[in-house]
């Protein structure tokens, strides 16, 4: 029995249905997909993703890459260019596909995000493995984790200021690692600035043809058609007796459904668990694309909208002045996202966990900054707060899309024993609050369902 339909969920019930094992899938929601959904959230005909929309670790997970998705409705669609990131002077800083051509648009300081990502990108089908393995363990490629790990380790405001020297890659790679969720003066947050910056070179940030929905959807029939059951508006309200239960959920909802079922120290591991901030999302209907100052903006898939270092520093660990917006515009690739003629629009910032502040005035500003005259375009939005994720999915607590805070401490310690099972027999922890953590690639539930698999089968 698998408790969620999240992408872990989906892949952990893949994985026990491959070995034979009868499974079935119950979801609480009418609609499978957890963070990996999409909707008309504004007007008919206009289908924004609810929460993941731009996820590279999807395209190159491992265990993903197993599963025949295509057959299955999804395909991917690669923007121009993967991000940019608009500065005040007009001009726009692009992180390419080609390392060349991001270098070319760096100046100064081209050759030292040549030296610091080239090893990366051209290691990527290694460094995957590494990075999306049941941490922590030993490197199967140590050579490769060595040059990642020097690295990686620093605060990403360490690391930016002491490789480059002028401002326009400090603000690229600032915008890249404030994805960790952490202040860029936390460590491991270069470790995400440098994931992804690779991932970007070497697989690119594409979008799924349709919304992230056709990911969940394309699990879902590959699941069904190996023999699984899946029962939405199916809430497990209690932990049931199985001989595998695998929760994809965190652990605030595993410590609500087992109840004293758990011994009491696991139980005081569950409640110290610490989530992160939470994010204030809008999503918009728009009459036009977004006009950006800079032409090269309408390339890019994803933008960082947030101006110097400086500024995205001061917000991620002060949450006060200019939001640090991450912003995608789908509908320039994506023509089914859209009516004819008619665009969409998401972005978010990061904000304290359960926040109550109305975000809305200064992400938009944020847009008008760098595209004057985006309001003029909005024909509707859609406001998520951090309490309105959580009701819409509970295992986004305050607002926490990551599962969890990913400081140092707890990026190791995390509350399961021996990386995903828990005291009690058969029942796995398999959410992104398990490792590696946030992103939609399945590999916790993957993880998980292998634990599992050694024991049962």
């Amino acid at each position: 029995m698998v408790i969620g339909s999240g992408p872990n969920g989906l892949a952990a019930a893949i994985e026990l249905a491959r070995a034979g094992l009868e499974v079935t899938v119950h979801e609480a929601a009418a609609q499978i997909g957890g963070g990996a959904r999409s909707a008309e959230l504004t007007l008919p005909g206009f289908v924004h993703d609810v929460c993941a929309a731009v996820p590279p670790m999807t395209i190159c997970s491992p265990c993903f890459e197993q599963y025949p998705l295509h057959t299955h409705g999804l395909d991917w669609i690669q923007p121009d260019v993967p991000l940019a990131h608009p500065l005040d002077d007009g001009s726009a800083v692009l992180m390419e596909r080609s390392i060349d051509a991001t270098c070319a648009g760096l100046g100064i300081d081209g050759e030292a995000w040549r030296r610091l990502l080239e090893p990366l990108a051209a290691g990527w089908a290694k460094l995957r493995h590494e990075v999306l393995g049941p941490q922590p363990r030993l490197p199967r490629h140590p050579f490769l984790m060595a040059r990642f790990g020097l690295n990686a380790l620093r605060p990403a405001r360490t690391l930016a200021e002491s490789v480059f020297r002028g401002p326009r890659a400090r603000a690229l790679f600032a915008g890249v690692a404030a994805h960790a969720v952490l202040p860029l003066e936390a460590r491991p947050s270069a470790a995400f600035g440098l994931v992804l910056a690779a991932a970007g070179h070497a697989v690119g940030w594409p979008i799924p043809k349709g919304g992230s929905q056709r990911i969940s959807d394309a699990l879902a029939a590959y699941f069904l058609s190996v023999g699984g059951q899946i029962r939405t508006e199916s809430r497990a309200e209690t932990l049931p007796d199985a001989p595998v239960v695998m929760c994809d959920i965190t652990p605030r909802q595993l410590l609500a459904l087992a109840g004293d079922r758990f011994p009491e120290s696991f139980r005081r591991a569950l409640a110290r668990y610490r989530y992160g901030p939470g994010v204030f999302k809008l999503d918009w209907a728009l009459d036009a694309p977004i006009p950006w100052r800079a032409p090269a903006c309408r390339r890019a898939g994803t933008l960082h909208l947030g101006g110097t270092l400086e500024e995205i520093a001061h917000w991620e660990s002060s949450h006060s002045g200019k939001p640090f917006v991450i912003l995608t515009q789908p509908s320039l690739f994506d023509s089914s996202r859209a009516p004819e003629g008619k665009h969409t629009g998401w972005a978010y910032c990061h904000v304290p966990n359960g926040s109550t502040m109305d975000m809305t005035e200064a992400i938009e500003s944020q847009v008008e900054r760098f595209a004057p005259g985006f309001r003029r375009h909005i024909l509707a939005r859609h406001v998520f707060t951090p309490a309105q994720l959580e009701l819409y999915n509970p295992n986004l607590v305050g607002g926490d899309i990551g599962g969890g805070s990913v400081d140092l401490r707890q990026m190791f310690l995390r509350p399961t024993r021996r990386r995903y099972r828990t005291p009690l027999a058969g029942v796995y922890l398999c959410s992104s609050s398990t490792p590696p953590g946030g992103g939609v690639h399945g590999m916790c539930g993957y993880h998980a369902a292998a634990c599992a698999i050694r024991t049962v089968v």
